[in-house]
C-alpha cells in the first residue's frame, strides 16, 4: 500500500513537471527573438531547445534526476528570463495604472 501511494505521488509530480515545462516552452516560443537580446539573456533558440528537451525527457525518459534537471531549467526560465523579457517588451506594469488605462489616460466610458 505504501509503495502504490508513493508511486502515485511520483506520477502526479511527474505530470506537474511536464505541464510546467510545456507552459514554459509555449511562453518562450511566443516572445520575439530581439527581446531575448535586449534583455541580455540567452537566445530564443537556446531556450526553445532546453525546454523542448525538458518536455521530451518528461514524456519519453521518466528518469527522476533528468526530470529534476529539466525542472531547474524551467524554473530558471520562469523566474529569471521571463520577467526580464516582460520588462523589455513592455509587458510589466510599473506605472501602477488600472486595467482601463489607455494610451492617453484612463478610459471612463464616455462620461
Amino acid at each position: 500500500m505504501l509503495i502504490s501511494g508513493f508511486s502515485s505521488l511520483l506520477s502526479l509530480l511527474s505530470l506537474a513537471m511536464l505541464v510546467f515545462a510545456v507552459v514554459a516552452l509555449f511562453l518562450s516560443a511566443t516572445v520575439r527573438e530581439d527581446a531575448y537580446r535586449a534583455a541580455d539573456k540567452q537566445t530564443k533558440m537556446f531556450w526553445l531547445m532546453i525546454l523542448g528537451v525538458t518536455v521530451a525527457v518528461n514524456l519519453l525518459v521518466p528518469m527522476l534526476f533528468l526530470q529534476l534537471a529539466g525542472l531547474v531549467a524551467t524554473i530558471v526560465f520562469m523566474v529569471d528570463v521571463r520577467p526580464a523579457l516582460k520588462q523589455v517588451s513592455g509587458g510589466g506594469r510599473s506605472s501602477g495604472g488600472s486595467s482601463s488605462d489607455g494610451p492617453y489616460g484612463p478610459y471612463n466610458g464616455g462620461r
